[in-house]
């Protein structure tokens, strides 16, 4: 009998454990074939973006006055053809894929740092505290966010690393709006009061209980905003107000192409390819990945 309990405990402790969200989630994410294709090609153009370059024979700046404006050939080593000054595309491509992406990830997270806190701030204390914050994200949602991104370029320079903050100084405002609502649902749940009753501090709740359990939301907005960060990226660089050379990113180079799209076609599709490739797959993943943490889906 002692066995079979044990047993039967066993059983029961697995089947919950099973039951659990995040198991849940996983299961729904990897049932959704687009975003595990999606994924995949993710991770396969960040891979070659990164550690690509490093099997080509050519660099990124590198010039060969002999074969400007070569189309894409596999005699020539040239695979996708060159630019006006003779540079390798395929090597350009991937360069301004690692800048592109990084761009992408840095700006985010730096957007999702200061939404989280401010908003998580915002929502759990409440109050005039919550109504005077909140009033400051309406007044900056009121501003054209890409004239402020323009205006922080132009104040700060055009460097690279400002690009960064930048572009996360404005992408907050959407994070701190959602997670100011998860916190004023959450604050008022079973485990928050009895973290209350237990002594412990506002801030020892929000890190370890409220944040926590925001998760999810963040996770989803994260693979939503990447993109989004990446074309307005791409579109200051198509401005002349982005990356500058010798560095190059996938927004220079379609700013480039679409300038000899007459005469040398490859210079836009190729560069265009990837970037919709790449956009798309992070669309999916982020899809999937809000199909598969919202159990109301289901």
């Amino acid at each position: 009998m002692r066995l079979l309990k044990k047993t039967d405990n066993l059983e029961m402790s697995y089947s919950l454990k099973g039951r659990s969200l995040w198991v849940d989630a996983r299961r729904r994410l990897f049932q959704n074939k687009a975003a595990i294709i999606s994924l995949f090609i993710l991770i396969f153009i960040s891979i070659i973006s990164v550690f690509g370059p490093f099997f080509i024979q050519y660099g990124f700046i590198d010039t060969d006055w002999n074969s400007i404006y070569q189309p894409p050939s596999l005699e020539n080593g040239h695979y996708l053809g060159t630019d006006g000054n003779g540079r390798d595309l395929l090597v350009r491509i991937l360069h301004g894929g690692r800048l592109s992406l990084s761009i992408g990830v840095i700006a985010t997270f730096v957007s999702v740092f200061i939404g989280v806190i401010y908003g998580t701030i915002a929502g759990f204390f409440g109050g005039k505290l919550d109504t005077f914050m909140m009033r400051v994200v309406e007044i900056l949602y009121a501003m054209p966010y890409l004239i402020f991104v323009i205006i922080l370029m132009v104040v700060f320079g055009r460097n690279i690393y400002f690009l960064f903050i930048a572009i996360g100084a404005v992408e907050w405002l959407t994070m701190a709006r959602i997670v100011r609502g998860q916190t004023i649902s959450l604050k008022e749940k079973e485990f928050i009061e009895t973290s209350r009753a237990l002594g412990q501090s506002n801030t020892l709740i929000i890190i370890k209980h409220i944040i926590p359990n925001l998760a999810g939301p963040i996770i989803v907005y994260i693979t939503l905003m990447v993109p989004s960060v990446i074309i307005l990226e791409s579109f200051l660089s198509f401005l002349g107000l982005g990356v500058q050379e010798p560095l190059t990113s996938w927004g220079v180079l379609i700013s480039e192409g679409s300038r000899e799209m007459e005469t040398a076609w490859w210079l836009l599709i190729f560069p265009g390819s990837f970037m919709v490739i790449t956009l798309a797959s992070l669309n999916f993943i982020g899809d999937g990945l809000r199909d598969a943490i919202d159990p109301k889906e289901y």
